[in-house]
């Protein structure tokens, strides 16, 4: 079993992900790293967890399925002992414009709601018993999509404006045990957003800072939410240079 702190981040193939995964190690902390489908890119981020002198486990879940999700927790917490850090970061989206309602069908909804809203309030619970024993906290990735009502499509910042009030609700239900707080972050510079650098420009324009954020930038907030805010909850940290102030 391990004495150091342990997270668990959902979705940490690539990406925001990835690099929360590796500061967590920075910091300390052994790390159980989540993917569903890109296996190898996941054993490279465990690789880097590794090369910076930490333990850490590689564990296939869809992280939209209760069933999975729970086994996911369970064997993050078998394999180290207990659980001090969830990070809730896999999302999905479909680019749709959102004056293209027709397109919005029953399955583009589904799928975005299922594994952004319903995925993260799954994790939460399976996690919450082990996070209650150790003092732990959760740190939701949100999006300031979530906030503007902007972004790749209306059920993407629909489901986003939910994992806000999510974490707000389950801030007070956890309370004082466990700290539940989110990050909001403006375009990130990742391969979502590879093929849509056009939506990137534009974004830029309106934002102060005049750039995306890297994946980097999103992480150390992800880490200090979740372990140096400890006065912190409840909470929506705003990662957007500017654009929503």
């Amino acid at each position: 079993m391990s004495r150091r702190k342990v997270a668990l981040v959902s979705g940490s193939a690539t990406g925001i992900g990835r690099a929360a995964a590796w500061l967590f190690a920075e910091r300390g902390y052994d790390v159980v790293v989540n993917y569903s489908k890109s296996r190898t890119d996941a054993e490279e981020t465990a690789e880097g967890v590794r090369s910076r002198g930490t333990d850490t486990r590689l564990v296939r879940a869809d992280a939209g399925v209760d069933g999975e999700v729970r086994r996911l927790v369970e064997e993050a917490t078998s394999a180290f002992g207990g659980l001090d850090a969830l990070v809730n970061n896999a999302a999905t989206t479909h680019f749709v414009p959102h004056t293209d309602l027709d397109a919005l069908t029953e399955e583009v909804w589904d799928s975005i709601l299922q594994l952004n809203v319903k995925g993260t309030f799954y994790a939460c619970r399976a996690a919450m018993p082990h996070l209650k024993a150790r003092g732990g906290s959760i740190v939701n990735v949100a999006s300031v999509a979530g906030i503007a009502g902007s972004g790749s499509s209306i059920p993407y910042a629909a489901s986003k404006g939910a994992v806000i009030t999510l974490t707000k609700s389950l801030a007070r239900a956890f309370a004082p045990e466990v700290r539940v707080n989110a990050v909001a972050p403006g375009p990130v510079q990742t391969r979502w957003l590879a093929d849509h650098q056009d939506m990137v420009e534009q974004a830029m324009a309106m934002t102060p800072l005049k750039r995306p954020a890297s994946p980097d930038e999103i992480a150390e907030a992800i880490v200090y939410l979740a372990d140096r805010a400890t006065l912190t909850t409840g909470q929506i940290l705003v990662v957007d240079g500017g654009r929503t102030t």
